[in-house]
């Protein structure tokens, strides 16, 4: 089973979709997803559908919901080369949801629709069978890049976690409407790929590529306004590309944005860095070195 969710939902199985158009469905396999391999708690995805007022029907329904599913993973199963059930498929597909589909008698294809998303005490868990999950290999690669970085190794650093950042193809879940613990896995991993940016940029202005990076700092202060460290990096990339004035500039209106709307000045190291840039000449390339787990300290 292949599953994309750092975008729109996709979820193959044999390379055949088995994401269901249907709002409520489409919830409950996104969480499932999401957590591939793991048991996904009843109450969690109750949670998810019907916030803090689920019906008395709920878990009938939710039944109901993943036997929708199975019947997506039976039919995908079928289409794909070689018939991965046996005779008995559409019985799997719609039994008895008290079963787990664990075992596999003689004579039967182990991977079933109920061996996919199966039933276990307390939730339910949906097997990737070794397939590939984005979210995980995300998880891989940034932390591998991150390792490069304290390690001094900034090319290594800015590829693997361009490569990480790569397999964002927009918001998390962006074509799913979700509920309470999907919004929180939301903002959870786009906090991920914020970290997975910052970092990238900072090797990219390791490398000297601060002229590369002025078009992407200039769209992303814009989009994340209060974003502390993507203004300094701007900041850091204008400087050093000679535009001392608008490095300036920039700290100026983070300044008015975070007095207006937080009531905050900025942060310790970012007015360090303006005054760093203040003090040195139009010609001195600014350098910044970020301490892991601490401030960004600054030379010029």
């Amino acid at each position: 089973m292949d599953i994309d969710v750092l975008g729109a939902l996709a979820v193959r199985e044999n390379g055949i979709s088995i994401t269901p158009t249907a709002p409520k469905p489409r919830q409950v396999l996104a969480l499932l997803a999401l957590h591939a391999d793991q048991v996904v708690p009843v109450s969690a995805l109750i949670e998810e559908l019907w916030a803090g007022e689920p019906p008395r029907s709920a878990r009938t329904t939710l039944q109901t919901y993943v036997l929708q599913l199975r019947a997506l993973i039976a039919g995908a199963l079928e289409r794909g080369t070689g018939p991965a059930t046996g005779p008995d498929a559409g019985a799997d597909a719609g039994a008895d949801d008290d079963a787990t589909g664990a075992g596999a008698g003689a004579g039967r294809v182990v991977r079933t629709a109920k061996d996919i998303l199966v039933t276990l005490p307390g939730g339910y868990l949906l097997s990737s069978g070794g397939g590939t999950l984005d979210v995980r290999e995300f998880d891989r690669l940034a932390g591998t890049g991150y390792r490069a970085m304290d390690a001094g190794d900034f090319p290594g650093a800015a590829r693997l976690l361009r490569e990480a950042l790569a397999l964002w193809s927009g918001p998390a879940f962006a074509d799913v409407q979700g509920g309470i613990q999907l919004d929180m896995e939301t903002r959870r991993l786009e906090e991920t790929r914020l970290c997975a940016l910052d970092q990238r940029i900072e090797a990219d202005l390791r490398l000297g590529r601060h002229r590369e990076l002025l078009a992407e700092l200039t769209v992303l202060v814009t989009r994340y306004r209060t974003h502390e460290n993507l203004h300094g990096q701007f900041m850091l990339a204008l400087h050093r590309s000679g535009r001392r004035g608008e490095a300036l500039d920039v700290y100026q209106r983070l300044r008015a944005t975070l007095v207006r709307e937080l009531g905050l000045e900025p942060s310790i190291a970012l007015r360090r860095l303006q005054r760093s840039i203040l003090m040195a000449g139009p010609e001195s390339p600014a350098e910044a070195h970020a301490e892991p787990g601490g401030e960004r300290l600054v030379r010029v």
